[in-house]
């Protein structure tokens, strides 16, 4: 039997592109002689971070359209049209036997060629609210992998399998790293530690939050460790101090999530789901700048379950120092927290949609 041939496409934010090479790379263990090919848009991330990853990629000349008024939204039409129209050259070149899509805007025109060729096609939602590409492609792809509950919203029910989001396998295990996480980082263990997270370019609202609160952490007798991001390193570095780690980049997550107590994050989609595998407190802070709000309804589908603290940007000033307070100075509310949230987690996510996609290439084998 000749090799198998898989497109994978998605992009625009890491939520899109590391649950698409997990997928990817899961596949390759069960079937090491496959070809793969990705599709991204041009000019974003995807570009960078999957032939990293070790693996081809071709661009589109693709974006969403602005929400404010914009010259670019003139080029929109322009855009698809040249997408649809190199999707489809892809699709011939390249013959694939399945197409994944994970979201982000490339992946609308690809797998809208490829479904209209008849090939088996898969779409992975990480969100609890549903992008808008994923939501128009549902009801013409086999099988629709989510993350959440009540996905039938969007999507034809009879297609939603519940998988979770994939998630890197090093988190499995992080209470045995403890140790070695607290002399990585120089913390000490007889004080509590607030890892705080706003995404690999940083968030500046968390950001001020932060630096507004260094003194109240200092009275706690807490200790940070802050992840500021690459866009707002050089304006917050010379707040280092003793029990204040700033870095701009956290290069091993699960050291630093093993050194955890309570952790403050945004809510995408992949923040979610690893935070549901580490199961410790977790105070939610989602973006108000994202498409459709997707980050509060994640944010929400966690705390409707009394498994996470979630307080909106408009909020803080009124709620974020009397919620540490009550973290902080309670580790009943803590551990529940943390266990609640835990079973939240589907670690095996990647498997149970590789195994989805397995069965398309059954039919694609039987057809």
């Amino acid at each position: 039997m000749r090799p198998y041939k898989v497109i994978v496409s998605g992009g625009g934010t890491g939520g899109h592109i590391y649950p698409a090479i997990a997928i990817a790379r899961e596949i390759k263990a069960r079937y090491p002689d496959t070809q793969f090919l990705f599709v991204g848009a041009k000019d974003r991330m995807e570009m960078e971070k999957v032939p990293q990853a070790g693996f081809k990629i071709e661009g589109l000349w693709i974006s969403g359209i602005q929400r404010s008024l914009s010259i670019e939204n003139l080029k929109f039409p322009f855009k698809l049209l040249s997408s649809l129209w190199k999707s489809g050259k892809i699709i011939r070149r390249f013959k694939p036997d399945v197409v994944i899509g994970t979201g982000g805007f490339a992946s609308g025109p690809l797998l809208k060629r490829a479904v209209g060729k008849n090939i088996p096609a898969l779409i992975q939602e990480q969100n609890s609210y549903a992008g808008i590409t994923n939501k128009l492609l549902a009801k013409n792809v086999q099988k629709i992998c989510v993350a959440y509950d009540n996905m039938q919203r969007f999507f034809p029910e009879e297609k939603i399998i519940k998988t979770g989001n994939p998630v890197r396998s090093d988190l499995l295990d992080i209470e045995s790293k403890k140790a070695t996480a607290f002399a990585k980082y120089e913390l000490s263990p007889n004080s509590k530690v607030v890892l705080i997270l706003g995404g690999s370019l940083g968030a500046r609202a968390i950001n001020e939050l932060i630096a507004a609160h260094l003194d109240f952490f200092k009275k706690q007798g807490i200790q940070l460790l802050w992840q500021t991001g690459k866009l707002y390193y050089d304006r917050y570095r010379h707040m280092e101090r003793e029990g204040v780690s700033v870095l701009s980049y956290i290069d091993q997550m699960d050291m630093a999530y093993a050194a955890a107590d309570i952790i403050i994050s945004r809510a995408g989609a992949g923040s979610v789901s690893e935070l549901c595998i580490v199961g410790k407190a977790a105070v939610f802070i989602p973006s108000p700048n994202v498409a459709e709000d997707h980050q509060t309804y994640n944010a929400q589908a966690v705390t409707s379950k009394d498994a996470g603290v979630l307080i909106k940007e408009s909020e803080l000033d009124s709620k974020f120092q009397s919620e540490m307070e009550s973290l902080l100075t309670d580790e009943v509310r803590r551990k529940k927290l943390g266990a609640a949230i835990k079973k939240m987690a589907m670690p095996d996510a990647t498997k149970t949609i590789v195994d989805e996609v397995e069965k398309l290439l059954e039919i694609k084998n039987i057809s």
